[in-house]
């Protein structure tokens, strides 16, 4: 399951401003949005869950690169011999 803030970043379509735009909380039953700053109306959970699959593959994309990064830069202090 993807998170909330995902699902918001791409709901929007660009980088969010967490907390000042867009304010989520948790009272123990699950993320929801506490209060939203853009202009952009908010979302209803509607149209949050119609982004499910768009939103975990976004996440997927993210520690496949963070793994590919760190890879890399290993490669890199090995070839300096360090």
């Amino acid at each position: 399951m993807a998170n909330l803030s995902t699902k918001i970043i791409l709901y929007v379509g660009n980088e969010v401003n967490f907390p000042s735009d867009v304010f989520i909380q948790n009272d123990g039953q699950g993320d929801y949005i506490k209060e939203w700053n853009l202009e952009k109306e908010k979302p209803t959970q509607e149209q949050l869950d119609a982004l499910e699959t768009q939103a975990n593959e976004y996440e997927a994309n993210l520690i496949t690169n963070r793994e590919n990064n760190k890879a890399s830069a290993k490669q890199k202090l090995q070839d300096l011999g360090l």
